[in-house]
């Protein structure tokens, strides 16, 4: 379990992605869901690490020994948020019930024309947020994806809507790119998505309280909601079984802003209320949580409590 989450292999490969997109597009969902039990099954047996550290974080969270059945149930979560992707881009809400929270704030803080950055988790599913984009097409939606850490979902997801693919801004390009796209899609008015949880390998991150044991989160989401300027808000996708969705849209802060004489509290601050937000979730739907890895030790090989100052100069502040 010290490996990095970057260095774990994409599941299935092209040919297990591309089965399943046919059979959902070809037979419907109701039939394709049928195969989520066996894939629930193989991926149980198929990927220990991934097992294992189901385990340690549902008995952190549920605060008991769990079960093998528990664990599968963890993994059927995460294999229906994945097929659901599928009908998401392909068909929009048409196949789902999908309640949003939060609208008239979030439509507020849009009305204002400064942009808006949406931070999210590998909770639920972030396709949700796509949701939005149909019920508001005036409102463009950029999101910031790693497309080589899962190249043959993406080629997927592209395929299945090309306009939503031209959207994305790619994570691997490097920080000075990012930030510019970043800046760009805001002075438009635009809702730039990402997510927040996750520390690429070698990125600076710093601990916070979560769960009972500090665990380390990537500060430069911050560093670029300090460049941006922009509102943030929190956004939540919670997979509530069936076809249901719960969108949460929760507000953050007007502007972030990291003083430079004290920039170590103001990070340790917006990390400590982010943490604890997505805690919150975390207990309100625990087999929604999709980092299967052992969280709190993700940094391996990573500096943690650095300088935020290279960081700042590392995303092109």
């Amino acid at each position: 379990m010290t490996e990095h989450w970057q260095s774990r292999p994409e599941g299935g490969g092209r040919f297990a992605i591309w089965l399943i997109r046919s059979i959902g597009l070809y037979g419907g969902r109701s039939f394709a869901r049928l195969f989520l039990l066996p894939i629930t099954l193989y991926f149980y047996w198929r990927r220990g690490p991934e097992r294992l550290a189901s385990r340690r974080f549902l008995e952190r969270v549920l605060g008991e020994p769990v079960s093998a059945w528990q664990v599968m149930k963890h993994i059927h979560c995460f294999a229906s948020t994945m097929l659901d992707r599928v009908f998401l881009l392909a068909h929009g809400e048409r196949d789902f019930e999908i309640t949003v929270e939060g609208l008239e704030v979030l439509e507020a803080t849009l009305a204002q024309g400064r942009g808006l950055l949406l931070l999210g988790t590998h909770q639920g599913s972030f396709e949700a947020l796509r949701a939005i984009s149909s019920r508001r097409p005036d409102i463009p939606l950029r999101v910031v994806l790693d497309k080589q850490k899962t190249p043959a979902l993406t080629e997927l997801l592209e395929a299945l809507a090309p306009d939503i693919g031209a959207n994305v801004i790619d994570a691997s390009l490097g920080g000075a790119s990012i930030t510019l796209a970043m800046s760009e899609a805001c002075a438009q008015g635009a809702m730039v998505a990402l997510l927040a949880d996750r520390g690429r390998e070698h990125e600076v991150l710093r601990r916070t309280p979560f769960l009972g044991e500090p665990a380390p989160f990537p500060v430069g989401p911050w560093l670029l909601a300090h460049t941006l300027r922009a509102p943030v808000m929190l956004c939540f996708g919670l997979y509530e079984g069936g076809n249901r969705y719960r969108l949460v849209f929760e507000p953050f802060a007007e502007q972030v802003t990291i003083p430079r004489h004290d920039r170590a509290h103001a990070l340790d601050s917006l990390l400590a209320r982010f943490a604890h937000r997505v805690e919150h979730y975390v207990h309100a739907a625990p087999y929604n949580w999709f980092n299967f890895y052992d969280f709190w030790q993700q940094d391996m090989g990573a500096p943690v409590q650095p300088d935020p100052v290279a960081v700042r100069e590392r995303v092109g502040a």
